[in-house]
């Protein structure tokens, strides 16, 4: 089977340019009817990580989310939606991003993504039991409209990743505790898009997010709207645009070996504009495999030695704590120093699961990634 997924040149956020490429790609994807029937409930599952206003380019853009929704009603389908931020209240979170707002004029509610159930998929290669949020299982079909941003454990957070926001409140750090291996935590995510699987992706790329995403990196114009049935495909097309080979992404390879979905570009059929039109090989990402040392009595040395830290500057810091009170870890890996706040939290490294928690939500963005001298040095020699 071949995968369809459409690139638009979309180059602001003003509604009638955003309604435009949306409505086209959808139609070029088989129409509204091919993804909602009258009267079926829709989820619309944003990217809400934390609260930041638009400009930020943290979230999904408002004027995207509220073309998605409009489209969708139209389509006679009852459309609520949800997220469940890795900080604070959906509606609190959604209210400062601009969502809010827009789901109050289209009268589309806020599902239930606080409380969860317990569910068992039988068919997941490796995480067979998950804590769903309630909006998330009471509803015929989800419509996922992830935000294009680089992201420090699993290079970027895209279609598959965005799903993340599906596991209701603190249960999205204990994950992260239970699963540190990032190779094994993209398997998760992909267990978990098998098991709720959305009908449509639909990924705003017209302002992205570089350097030290999900939340403390740059704001990157890209100007497009991605669109796909195939979460695979659509982030291995993204990969691409951004000069990244795909299979440096572990979503995308556990995607295809699970069946989600392909990443090979000979399998992937591209609609609507060129993807050579929208290629920025100077897009800050990391361009290397994420790699993980395991079954060895030498793997935790080892990852000492190779895997990223996360660092603070000092300059940048605002002595907020949010990096302790996020760490996954009891007692906290990052941590003041006999209390004393008018120095940065430090970090205990060996207590520390490379989770990155602490990077990715840093309001500042004063937490970066640093590779330790050994790697640094291999890193020059490899090339």
């Amino acid at each position: 089977m071949r995968s369809e997924v459409v690139l638009l040149r979309c180059e602001s956020y003003e509604y009638e340019t955003v309604r435009r490429a949306v409505s086209r790609g959808i139609a070029l994807l088989g129409g509204i009817d091919k993804f909602v029937s009258p009267k079926e409930k829709i989820l619309l599952k944003p990217n809400l990580l934390i609260a930041e206003p638009p400009e930020k380019c943290v979230t999904t853009h408002p004027a995207v989310f509220k073309a998605v929704a409009q489209i969708f009603i139209e389509g006679e389908g009852n459309v609520v939606w949800g997220d469940s931020p890795a900080v604070g209240k959906p509606d609190k979170v959604a209210a400062k991003a601009g969502l809010m707002e827009v789901a109050r004029e289209l009268n589309v509610a806020l599902a239930d993504f606080q409380n969860g159930e317990d569910i068992f998929y039988d068919e997941a290669v490796q995480n067979k039991r998950f804590h769903i949020a309630k909006g998330a299982l009471d509803c015929d079909g989800i419509v996922s409209i992830p935000k294009l941003k680089t992201h420090g454990l699993q290079r970027f957070t895209g279609s598959i990743k965005n799903q993340f926001g599906c596991i209701p409140g603190t249960l999205k750090a204990e994950w992260h505790l239970r699963i540190p291996d990032a190779t094994d935590f993209a398997k998760m995510l992909v267990d978990l898009n098998a098991y709720l699987r959305p009908r449509l992706y639909i990924m705003d790329g017209v302002i992205g997010m570089e350097g030290n995403g999900p939340r403390g990196g740059t704001p990157k114009p890209m100007n497009f709207i991605a669109i796909s049935a195939d979460p695979v495909a659509l982030d291995a097309t993204i990969c691409r645009i951004m000069d990244i080979n795909p299979e440096y992404v572990p979503t995308t390879v556990f995607g295809r070996e699970s069946g989600l979905g392909t990443h090979l570009e000979a399998d992937i059929d591209i609609l609507g504009d060129r993807i050579d039109d929208f290629k920025e090989t100077k897009f800050n990402i990391e361009r290397r495999p994420v790699k993980v040392f395991r079954g060895s009595i030498l793997s935790k040395t080892l990852n000492a030695l190779f895997l990223k830290l996360p660092t603070i500057e000092a300059e940048k810091c605002t002595r907020c704590g949010l990096c302790n009170s996020v760490c996954p870890v009891d007692p906290s890996a990052v941590r003041w120093v006999d209390d004393n706040r008018d120095d940065p939290p430090s970090y205990d490294y060996k207590a520390c699961i490379k989770c990155y928690c602490c990077q990715e939500l840093c309001p500042e963005g004063a937490i970066y990634l640093k590779r330790p001298v050994v790697r640094r040095v291999l890193d020059k020699l490899l090339g």
